[in-house]
């Protein structure tokens, strides 16, 4: 066997090498660039571009933007959950303070630095993409098999809470059209937006404030995931019609809604049986899921182009996809694994932060608008509550369990905060109407806590019991 070899070398050896090398690789490009001065003596008045990125893009500007808004988002987050609120209205509430109503008003030079009007637009294009990334995710938490099984009750749950709330949504729009309406916005679509606002429920938030609880798998927990996942599923083919009748401006608005459910075919009859194969052969293979991964990332953004070229807004794209991937499957949760944290750290941030700079509280300048965004927050309780307890009572559920069901659909969260952004886009809505649904946004999901830690509370008891 031969003797190995010592290839430890001497530190003296080696650092003389060293230098050696660094000295004839200076020596020999000193030569270089003697020789080239030759080639173009003068060249004195070049200077390297300052375009700050690619093409101009101002690369500086937005990562100071999204330091920031990271920074606001975790703290707010961090105190919301040790108030026991979701932590998406920390990061709602940071995207709110950061914008031209608190941050802007008080802070007008600090404000104009961080978010600049050249950063904006790219701040904006990283909202939207997280919104689309995290529709695809929401599509991927529903349980449809759990539809099917308490499709019943949930159905008629969602479907009264939806009717009522849009309804008194809707009759609301007649006293709101002519003082906040913007000009030129046809009736019609105003009330339909109006009654979908009041409609919503954030699927996601109400799901994580049950796990929070520990009371996501109770029978009333069940009952509140399945009523949500229905409301969810309607509110958006609801928002679907009405973007598709203000982008095409009424007259085109049944084209555009036949080609979106043309498309919605086409996915159901034909993507849907070919994923579900692609994804069972390949949970039976045990490859890697990295190809398939890519696959479905690829079919997610292909439908989102879609739904947006259609023009009903690329986030019902994303959900559709989302929703056909089986919510149990191995590759949904490696999905969910790789996505979620990024998008929720990163990208939904970005977006509340967007959402806050077109949030003007600064609007609402006097006591009429004010009496008029309490008026909307009633309302949008009225409903959602009100529906929602007639029918779990009218479904034979007790009357503190239908009042605690109630309390949940009441959440609304993030899902409104993407709903408003698309009436905003889409002029359907100004931005003093657009700062109030917010604010009721932010103010119907703080409510949720409170109101489950109240119905939670024993009863207390009566002179019967105690005697």
């Amino acid at each position: 066997m031969p003797a190995r070899m010592d290839l430890r070398p001497r530190a003296v050896s080696t650092l003389g090498a060293s230098a050696f090398l660094i000295a004839a690789a200076i020596a020999v490009f000193a030569w270089v660039a003697r020789e080239g001065a030759r080639l173009a003596p003068d060249v004195s008045g070049f200077a390297v571009p300052r375009t700050g990125g690619a093409e101009g893009i101002p690369v500086a500007a937005v990562l100071r933007a999204l330091l920031v808004v990271t920074l606001a988002s975790q703290a707010l987050a961090a105190i919301c959950k040790r108030l026991r609120q979701p932590p998406v209205i920390g990061e709602v509430i940071a995207g709110i303070l950061l914008g031209p109503s608190l941050f802007g008003r008080f802070a007008a030079g600090a404000f104009e630095s961080v978010f600049s009007p050249r950063a904006l637009p790219y701040l904006g294009l990283l909202a939207q993409i997280g919104v689309v990334l995290f529709m695809f995710l929401v599509g991927m938490e529903l349980d449809t098999g759990l539809l099917r099984k308490r499709g019943g009750a949930a159905v008629v749950i969602s479907v009264a809470s939806m009717t009522v709330a849009f309804t008194m949504g809707s009759v609301l729009a007649l006293w709101l059209y002519v003082p906040l309406a913007p000009s030129g916005v046809p009736f019609l679509l105003f009330a339909l937006f109006i009654g979908v606002s009041m409609s919503v429920t954030a699927f996601p938030v109400l799901v994580r404030i049950l796990t929070d609880r520990g009371i996501q798998k109770t029978e009333l927990g069940i009952l509140a995931i399945s009523c949500a996942a229905v409301d969810d599923v309607a509110a958006w083919c609801l928002l679907a019609f009405v973007s598709s009748l203000g982008l095409a401006q009424v007259d085109g608005a049944f084209r555009t809604l036949a080609a979106a459910t043309a498309y919605v075919a086409f996915v159901l009859v034909v993507v849907r049986p070919a994923m579900r194969a692609a994804i069972s052969r390949h949970e039976q293979s045990g490859r890697s899921n990295t190809g398939l991964l890519g696959l479905l990332v690829t079919l997610m953004l292909a439908s989102a182009f879609a739904t947006e070229w259609i023009g009903i807004h690329a986030v019902f794209g994303a959900f559709l996809i989302g929703a056909l991937v089986p919510h149990d499957s191995e590759i949904a949760r490696d999905l969910a694994a790789r996505l979620q944290g990024f998008v929720g750290v990163l990208f939904l941030p970005a977006f509340f932060a967007f959402t806050g700079l077109r949030t003007q509280l600064n609007l609402l300048d006097d006591a009429r608008l004010w009496t008029t965004c309490l008026v909307i927050l009633a309302v949008a309780c009225a409903g959602k509550l009100g529906g929602t307890f007639a029918a779990a009572r009218y479904a034979g559920l007790g009357t503190r369990e239908a009042a605690t069901l109630g309390a949940l659909m009441n959440t609304r969260g993030l899902m409104e905060l993407i709903v408003l952004n698309v009436g905003l886009e889409q002029g359907v809505i100004s931005p003093t109407l657009f700062s109030m649904l917010v604010v009721m946004a932010v103010v119907t999901t703080l409510l949720t806590a409170p109101l489950l830690d109240l119905l939670a509370r024993p009863a207390r008891p009566t002179a019967a019991d105690r005697a």
